[in-house]
Order: C-alpha cells, then sequence, then structure tokens
C-alpha cells in the first residue's frame, strides 16, 4: 500500500491518456441498465481522486479510499481546487476498510482490483464490498486482463515521460505465479533543471476471468457480466482490460 510513495507526485502526467470521462460514463450508463439511481458511491482504490472528483461533478456523493497518504494528499488538492465539498477521503486498505453505513455503487478503476496479490486477498475485498453495498446495489471494476500480462507486460522494458518527469519501467512476469513485478526509477525535475531520482517496485496479480466469477460468485454478487471497454461491448480473450459488473444479491 506504500507503493506509490514516488509515482504519487507524477501519477495523473503519467496517466494522462486515460479517459476519466469515458470511465464515468460506463459506470452512469450501468447504474442506468440496472435502474439504479444511488445517491452514495464508494471510489475503491481512488488514487489521487481525479475519478472520485470526476463523478462528484455528476452529482454523486463520494466516499474515496486509499492505502497511500501520498496518494490521498494529492486527493484532497484535487477536491479543493474542484470545490467538491460532497467527497469523504479515507485512508484505508482494500482488503479491510470500514464505513458507516451502505452505499448505492463502489466502483474501482485502473486496475486496483489487480494490486490485491496475496492469498485470501480476492475473497476479502470481494466480501467487504458486498457487505457494505445496498441490496442490489452494483460492484463496477476492470482489471489488466491475461492477454496483457503475458504480452504487453511480460519482461518487457518502457519508458513513461511527461512535461517535467521521466519514469524507467520493467516488468517481471511470472506466469506459474500470476505474478507480475514492476521495476520503476521515476525522474523528477528540481527547480534548478537537475533531476531527483526515486525507485520502487509494484507487484499485481493475474486474475482469469473463471477466478473472478468464483470470488464474486462466493461474495454474494449475481449478474456478473464482463465488457471488453467502456461501451459495453462483449469481453474477449484478446481484450487488454476488462470491465465487470456484479450486482449484490442480499
Amino acid at each position: 500500500m506504500q507503493a506509490y510513495e514516488a509515482l504519487a507526485g507524477v501519477y495523473d502526467a503519467l496517466n494522462g491518456d486515460v479517459d476519466y470521462r469515458s470511465v464515468a460514463d460506463f459506470y452512469e450508463t450501468a447504474f442506468k441498465r440496472a435502474g439504479l439511481t444511488p445517491e452514495l458511491v464508494l471510489d475503491l482504490g481512488c488514487g489521487t481522486g481525479k475519478m472520485t472528483v470526476e463523478m462528484a461533478s455528476r452529482g454523486y456523493d463520494m466516499i474515496g479510499i486509499d492505502g497511500s497518504a501520498d496518494m490521498l494528499s494529492r486527493a484532497f488538492e484535487r477536491k479543493g481546487e474542484a470545490e467538491a465539498d460532497g467527497i469523504l477521503f479515507l485512508q484505508q486498505d482494500m482488503r479491510d476498510f470500514e464505513l458507516y453505513g451502505t452505499v448505492g455503487a463502489v466502483v474501482s478503476s485502473l486496475d486496483c482490483i489487480n494490486y490485491l496479490t496475496g492469498e485470501g486477498d480476492l475473497a476479502r475485498c470481494f466480501s467487504l464490498v458486498h457487505n457494505y453495498l445496498d441490496p442490489n446495489g452494483i460492484f463496477l471494476f476492470d482489471v489488466n486482463t491475461p492477454h496483457k500480462f503475458k504480452t504487453v507486460f511480460a519482461d518487457n522494458a518502457y519508458i513513461l515521460e511527461s512535461e517535467d518527469c521521466y519514469c524507467g519501467w520493467q516488468n517481471e512476469y511470472d506466469e506459474k505465479s500470476g505474478l507480475c513485478r514492476f521495476y520503476l526509477s521515476v525522474f523528477t525535475e528540481n527547480e534548478d533543471g537537475t533531476y531527483a531520482r526515486t525507485d520502487e517496485e509494484q507487484c499485481e496479480r493475474c486474475y482469469t476471468k473463471e477466478e473472478l466469477q468464483r470470488a464474486l460468485d462466493a461474495a454474494g454478487f449475481g449478474e456478473i457480466e464482463f465488457y471488453g471497454s467502456t461501451d459495453h461491448s462483449p469481453a474477449t480473450d484478446t481484450d487488454e482490460r476488462w470491465f465487470v459488473k456484479a450486482i449484490c444479491k442480499k
């Protein structure tokens, strides 16, 4: 949960190509198709709060949970800039969070679920989501797919650049364990033109569609559907990201 210490300050710059509005549109379309009008929504693994603020701008009362104090610091700044008063940010672990009551919807974006790497982590997270959802409430999340782990991540290396930062990224994927380790070196520009370097390691677990389905079933979810994009197209084995919908049955 401390893995984003180095990336917190440059996270948004390095994810500048993410279409948060399209993902928010996906959430709202899923709400409508399920016949739901949730007032209170939990953003699980909210990071710097970009999705949280986007959803708040659409009229939802939001709770944002993240384990990283550095990421939440950026989220608080964004909340103030947007004058988004209807947001509550909490520093909590996705595997062991507590809310004051239930919510109408839980959303989780940018493969937060893949960061549940330990034995039983997925089951604990899904069980808590189910516990804090209203009956027939909706759970929406996305994951990196097996295809992406095998072909895009694999043991490849990448360079990410923005105007004032640079990130060298080396992957190490073990198909047998399903774990992919990311070794990151982040260079950020100082005021005098020099660069400061910070190194960190992150890890994601590859989940198959069957593993996700079983975990959702066991937690008490039904009406589970997998999509290949934010336009609700059917999921395929060659998608790099799956968007998942599940309804809380109580």
